[in-house]
This record gives C-alpha cells, structure tokens and sequence, in this order.
C-alpha cells in the first residue's frame, strides 16, 4: 500500500520549496494560489533558489568563461563577484518582491545574513570558489519562521573572513532541509513530476528510479532532476517531490515511507 503525498506531509510541518532558474523569471498564479494553501494550513515554509540563466547572462556581458563540472560551476576570482551581485542583488530581491506582492511575507538572504551558510571552500583546485558548507544557523530560521515569515534563500555562502562562496542550489535546499527537521524538499521546476507511459508518478523509490534509467524511460534533463533528489534523500531528508508550480508532482521516498 503506497501513501499519498499529503499523508507524507502531515508528520511535520515545514517544507523547503527549492526554485530552479527558469522558475524565477515570473512565477505564475497557481503557485502562489497553492502557497497560500499550504501557510493556511500551518505550514512553515523556507525557499532556496539559484539564478543560472541570470548568472550566465552576466557572465557573457562580461566576457568571461564559464563551465559547469559535475554539477558545480566552476567559479573563478572574477566569476564569484559576479554571481555574488546577481544572486544576492537581482535575482534574490526580485523573488522576494513577488511573494510579497502576493501577499506572502518573505525576507531575503544570503549566506553573509546572521552567518546563515558558513563554508569552507570545496575543492579550489577543481571548482575554485565554491562552498562547502559547514554550518547552516538554524536559530535564525527558526525565529523568521516562528514570526510567520518565509525565508528566501539565495545559494551564496561565506567563508569565516567573508569571502563569498558559489554553492550549488540542490545542495542548499537540501542542507536547509536538514537543519530545520522539514518533512521535505520539493523541486520545483518546469516539469510535473516523473512521466512514465505518459503517466505521472505520484510515489516512486529509488529502486523504481534506477530500474526507469536503465530501461530508458528516464532520460535528458530529469535524470539530473532525480539524481538530486536521491542525493537529498541519501543525507536525510524524509522525502523528495519534483513538481509543477501548482506543487504538485512526484513524491520520491526511501521504500520505508510507502509501506
């Protein structure tokens, strides 16, 4: 017998909604609609969200190269300040500005606010600057949480002399997720969930997602997508969903959940 995702969803009430890229230029009625839904039922909600699009763009303008290695941008001198002032300076405020035009109270910050994401660098050989978090300051969650207020996140962390860190979005969600005790993490992105058979899964393991790849009914940008959410799921977060902006999708949970 297979639980539904809003029965996974009643054991706590917290959830960290992560944001992709092309979700940030203008997110539709249904999502704020559904929003509203969830902080009506008691839900605390932090959002995380990157900016790739943006950041490419700013970093064409002033050409300078930049490349993507296991996931992770590789961030140079001149790329961090970059990536520094689009997270932290457009991406970031524009996001706020439209949940709080909806009605919703939210608060940006960045790794630098209250020590939010304190880092140490990755590996600078490899990826340059780019962060590896050691400590997410739940205590300063907890009090915008406790006063109704959603956090905005935006994935630049520091290290502890200031130095602005890249980290990758998936990492922060699922970093913020565990510091926080969210019942789960949801990716939302410009896809419903997993589609098998032109059918959307409401709940798969990861068993179900490793068999799907390798029959090929998994492929292009969703394996990213699902390999994310394992990740997510393999550091301790109860469960994954990948959805829609009406937040509804696919659940993806250990097989323990579903039993």
């Amino acid at each position: 017998m297979t639980t539904s995702k809003s029965m996974l969803l009643t054991d706590r009430k917290r959830i960290v909604i992560k944001l992709g890229g092309s979700m940030l230029e203008g997110l539709q009625s249904g999502f704020f609609t559904k929003f509203h839904e969830m902080k009506s039922a008691g839900y605390e909600i932090v959002i995380v969200h990157g900016g790739g699009p943006s950041i490419n763009t700013a970093l064409q303008k002033n050409a300078i190269a930049s490349n993507i290695d296991n996931g992770i941008r590789v961030t140079c001198d001149q790329s961090i300040a970059i990536v520094r002032d689009v997270l932290i300076g457009e991406v970031n405020p524009s996001l706020v500005h439209q949940l709080n035009r909806e009605g919703i109270d939210a608060i940006g910050l960045s790794g630098f606010d209250g020590k939010l994401l304190t880092c140490t660098l990755l590996n600078k050989e490899r990826y340059g600057f780019v962060g590896d978090i050691q400590h997410v300051n739940d205590r300063l969650l907890e009090k915008l949480l406790a006063a109704g207020i959603v956090p905005v996140v935006s994935c630049i962390g520091a290290t502890e002399c200031g130095k602005p860190l890249n980290i990758n979005a998936d990492t922060v969600a699922s970093k913020v997720a565990l510091a926080i005790g969210a019942a789960s993490l949801l990716f939302v992105t410009d896809t419903p969930g997993i589609k098998i058979g032109n059918e959307i899964q409401s709940t798969v393991s990861p068993s179900d997602i490793a068999n799907w790849i390798e029959a090929g009914d998994i492929y292009g940008g969703m394996i990213p997508k699902v390999n994310a959410a394992i990740d997510c799921l393999d550091a301790g977060v109860p469960s994954v969903q990948i959805a829609d902006q009406h937040l509804a999708g696919t659940t993806i949970g250990v097989e323990e959940v579903f039993i």
